[in-house]
C-alpha cells in the first residue's frame, strides 16, 4: 500500500500532527510504503519525520494564509499566491497522478489538509481521508469577499472525502461526510543529548519555553532580564544577526524539538496553535498564549485551552512589554479530562478505511 499524504505547506503544526499519526500507522503496517508531499521545510520534515522510512515529493498543495510573522496574515499577499498555486494545479495534479500510477501499488491519500488532494484522489480513483481541526474553507469564509466565493469551492472539494479524522479544538468542517473523533495527537518525546540533557537537569531556575511555530516572532532580548528567575528556551534564528547571548537563554539544538524539552519545562509563552496546545497539555505544562484574532481558528483553540489547559491569556502589548505572568498562578480547565491516544486511534482508522 502506498500512503501519500498531501500535507499544508502552512506553518509546521499539519507536519508535527502527521509526524505522529505516520508513526504509529509505521507501527502497524511496516510494510507499507510513506510517501510524505508538501512544500514545508525540508530540514523541519526530516526533524519531525527523523527514523520513518518516508520519501518527499516537493510539491506545494495549498497557500494557507501569508504570514509576516507568527500573529500577522496578509490578506492580499494570500489571494494573489491562491491565484498563481492554481495556475498550475491542474497540470501538478495530472503529472502526480502519472508518477503515483508508475509505482504499480494500491494507493492511499491523506491529507491535512490541502482541499487539492481531492482532485489528485479523484484523477487516480483513490480513498480519501481527511485529516485535521479546520479546513481551509472554514478560514477563509470569515474574511469575506473574493475569499468568501473560494470558500465555497473549497468546501465542494472537502465534501468528496471518504472520511474526515476530526482532531480536538476543531472548527465546523461541515463537509456531509463520514467522520469520527480522534483524541490529542503529538509525538512522543524522544532522547536528548546528554550535554544538553544534563544542562537542563542543571538549572537551578524553573525553564520557560518560547515557541511561536516555523514563523516564529521576534521581540526584544532584554525582556528577558525581566525574568531573572527563570530560564528561556527557544529556537535559534534563522538570521544569526538576531542570535542573542543573554545569560538566561538557552537555544535548542538542530536535532531537538520542542516535544522534546516540554518534559522539563515549567511553561510555555506561545501563540494558539494546535500542535502548541496538544504537545503541553500531554506532558502537562502550562501555557500563556498570546490573543490574536485575524485567524479564524483562534477562537476555537481558545475554547479549546479553557477547557483542557492550565493557562494565562496575554494580549500582544503583555508580550512586547514584557509583561508575561510568569510568576501568577494559572487558570485552572473547566475539564482536564480529554483523550491522550489520537495518533494511534488515527493510525488504526486509516488501516481499517485503507484495507477495505
Amino acid at each position: 500500500m502506498l500512503y501519500y499524504l498531501c500535507l499544508s505547506s502552512h506553518g509546521y503544526g499539519h507536519a508535527s500532527r502527521q509526524a505522529s499519526i505516520l508513526s504509529e500507522v509505521y507501527k502497524l503496517r511496516p510494510d507499507w510504503r510513506f510517501i510524505v508531499s508538501s512544500f514545508v521545510d525540508i530540514d523541519f520534515l526530516n526533524l519531525a519525520f527523523w527514523g520513518l522510512p518516508i520519501e518527499h515529493r516537493r510539491i506545494k498543495w495549498d497557500v494557507g494564509m501569508i504570514q509576516s510573522d507568527a500573529l500577522q496574515v496578509n490578506n492580499s499577499s494570500t489571494l494573489n499566491s491562491i491565484h498563481n498555486l492554481e495556475k498550475g494545479m491542474s497540470k501538478q495534479i495530472s503529472l502526480e497522478a502519472k508518477w503515483i500510477n508508475s509505482q504499480n501499488s494500491e494507493v492511499i491519500i491523506i491529507s491535512d489538509i490541502p482541499p487539492s488532494a481531492a482532485r489528485l484522489a479523484e484523477e487516480l480513483g483513490a480513498k480519501l481521508i481527511w485529516i485535521g481541526n479546520f479546513g481551509w474553507d472554514d478560514i477563509y469564509s470569515p474574511i469575506g469577499g473574493e475569499f468568501e466565493n473560494y470558500a465555497k469551492s473549497l468546501s465542494k472539494q472537502y465534501s468528496k472525502g471518504d472520511l474526515l479524522l476530526r482532531c480536538p479544538f476543531s472548527m465546523q468542517m461541515d463537509w456531509q461526510i463520514p467522520e469520527k473523533e480522534v483524541g490529542l495527537t503529538y509525538s512522543k518525546p524522544r532522547k536528548l543529548p546528554p550535554q544538553f540533557h544534563q544542562r537542563l537537569d542543571q538549572s537551578l531556575e524553573p525553564l520557560v519555553m518560547i515557541g511561536f511555530g516555523g514563523l516564529g516572532f521576534r521581540f526584544e532580548y532584554d525582556l528577558l532580564d525581566k525574568w531573572p528567575n527563570y530560564n528561556f528556551i527557544m529556537a535559534k534564528p534563522s538570521n544569526s544577526t538576531y542570535i542573542s547571548s543573554c545569560p538566561n537563554l538557552i537555544y535548542l539544538p538542530e536535532a531537538v524539538r520542542v516535544i522534546d524539552v516540554l518534559p522539563f519545562c515549567f511553561r510555555l509563552i506561545g501563540k494558539p496553535g494546535y500542535s502548541t496546545f496538544c504537545e503541553a497539555i500531554s506532558q502537562e505544562v502550562g501555557l500563556h498564549i498570546v490573543k490574536r484574532d485575524d485567524f479564524a481558528e483562534s477562537e476555537f483553540l481558545i475554547r479549546g485551552l479553557k477547557q483542557y489547559a492550565h493557562y494565562k491569556i496575554l494580549e500582544k502589548d503583555d508580550l512586547l512589554s514584557g509583561n508575561w505572568q510568569l510568576d501568577e498562578n494559572l487558570i485552572e480547565p473547566l475539564d482536564d479530562v480529554i483523550d491522550k491516544d489520537g495518533a494511534l486511534a488515527a493510525a488504526k482508522e486509516i488501516i481499517i478505511h485503507a484495507m477495505k
